[in-house]
C-alpha cells in the first residue's frame, strides 16, 4: 500500500551575507533543474517554527543562531523527482552568534549520515535563475 500524500511544515532561515545568502544546492535527477534554498528542515510535533530552526542550524551547522524573527509563511507545491510534493515553509531570519562563519566561502553541512556544502549566493545571481530559489514565493520575503 502506497503512503498517504501529506503536507509538510518546515523552517528556513535567510542568513544573509551583505547581497548574498546561505544556501543548499541540488539538481533535480529528473528533470535536471537546478535549485538552491535557505538551510532549515522539518518541524517536529509540538514544536514551534522558531525553536525549529534553531534546532536545525545547530544540528547542521553546529552554529547558534540569533536575532531570529519570521519574515513569512509560503506554501509550497511543486514536484521534486517526478513526485509531488507540499509543504507549508515557516521563513525566517537570524544571524549567527560566531561571526568567523560568516567569512567561509562554505560551510559543511551535516544531515544524519549525509553532508554537504552550503554556498553563499548573491541574490543577484539567483535571481538569472541559475540556480532556481525554492520555494517559489521566496521572493516576496526577500
Amino acid at each position: 500500500m502506497a503512503k498517504k500524500p501529506r503536507i509538510r511544515a518546515i523552517a528556513i532561515c535567510l542568513m544573509r551575507r551583505g547581497d548574498r545568502i546561505l544556501v543548499q544546492e541540488g539538481r533535480d535527477k529528473v528533470t535536471g533543474e537546478r535549485w538552491a534554498r535557505p538551510l532549515g528542515g522539518g518541524i517536529d510535533f509540538t514544536e514551534h517554527s522558531c525553536t525549529a530552526i534553531i534546532r536545525e542550524m545547530r544540528e547542521e551547522l553546529g552554529a547558534d543562531i540569533v536575532d531570529v524573527k519570521q519574515l513569512g509563511i509560503v506554501e509550497s507545491i511543486y514536484v521534486y523527482e517526478g513526485e509531488p510534493g507540499h509543504q507549508i515553509v515557516f521563513v525566517y531570519d537570524g544571524r549567527f552568534v560566531d561571526g568567523h562563519l560568516y567569512e567561509k566561502s562554505t560551510l559543511v553541512v551535516t544531515e544524519g549520515k549525509r553532508t554537504f556544502k552550503a554556498r553563499w549566493r548573491s541574490l543577484e545571481a539567483l535571481r538569472q535563475g541559475s540556480p532556481t530559489l525554492v520555494p517559489k514565493g521566496l521572493w516576496e520575503l526577500l
